[in-house]
């Protein structure tokens, strides 16, 4: 992790775009934190990203009481979405948007292009919800360079956005940002939680009552787990951070 604001996670991700340089970077929560912690695979890719930005209250609390980062507020990835996209506006830095739907891609262009009126949107696709070959990250990649994009956001959930952003950094000379559910949000699809229940840490619960069916293991097993290492870390406890390099094969897109 890395305690960052959202003033100088921005800054890093636009001078990455202006250099042409390859720039990974996610914005995690406990959940992805603990995708983490608990695969040794997935740890190495996390390990291999660039810049991971403390997205959710918890994350942001323990890294100021385990490293004593006196940071203030969590950088969201959602906010860092929007405040990347404005830099770009203002800059006429091209973007890219792949994941989702055809459907969702859609509003979500409507919305920026409302929003963000000098905003340059170089092309998008959904994803594929399926396998990615070698084969296909190539396609994929020169299709993006094609477009002219100087910026990539990668809206495909955590972790599969986590791998494609490390497997593409290479393949890709630009920032790729993982940006969860940036996308509906942005597109009004998906409801975010109150701000208060944002401030306080409690994003999860909101998340959990509104889809109960498809989040329950994330929160009600992972939460309590992370609560715990945590607690073992400031009580000195110690836990590995090498992970192992994933075989190669093909990766969700």
């Amino acid at each position: 992790m890395h305690a960052v604001d959202y003033e100088a996670a921005v800054d890093a991700i636009m001078a990455a775009a202006h250099e042409r340089r390859g720039f990974a970077v996610s914005a995690l929560a406990v959940h992805g934190v603990m995708t983490g912690a608990t695969n040794a695979e997935h740890r190495f890719r996390l390990n291999s990203l660039d810049l991971i930005t403390p997205d959710g209250q918890p994350v942001r609390w323990a890294l100021n009481l385990l490293y004593k980062t006196e940071l203030t507020d969590r950088v969201y990835g959602p906010n860092l979405t929007l405040k990347v996209m404005e830099a770009c506006a203002r800059e006429r830095t091209p973007i890219y948007l792949y994941g989702t739907t055809d459907a969702l891609l859609c509003e979500l262009r409507r919305t920026l292009n409302a929003r963000f009126p000098d905003l340059v949107i170089a092309g998008s696709e959904p994803s594929r919800f399926g396998p990615i070959t070698k084969g296909d990250r190539v396609e994929i990649a020169n299709r993006i360079h094609a477009s002219g994009a100087k910026v990539t956001f990668v809206g495909i959930g955590c972790p599969r956005q986590e791998i494609w952003a490390c497997e593409f950094r290479d393949l890709l000379s630009m920032p790729i940002l993982a940006v969860g559910a940036a996308f509906p949000f942005i597109a009004g699809q998906v409801r975010q939680a109150p701000g208060w229940m944002q401030s306080r840490g409690l994003e999860w619960a909101f998340r959990l009552a509104t889809e109960p069916t498809r989040l329950w293991k994330r929160y009600v097993l992972l939460n309590p787990l992370y609560i715990a290492m945590v607690a073992l870390q400031a009580c000195g406890g110690r836990f590995s951070s090498q992970g192992v390099r994933p075989a190669p094969g093909p990766i969700p897109g």
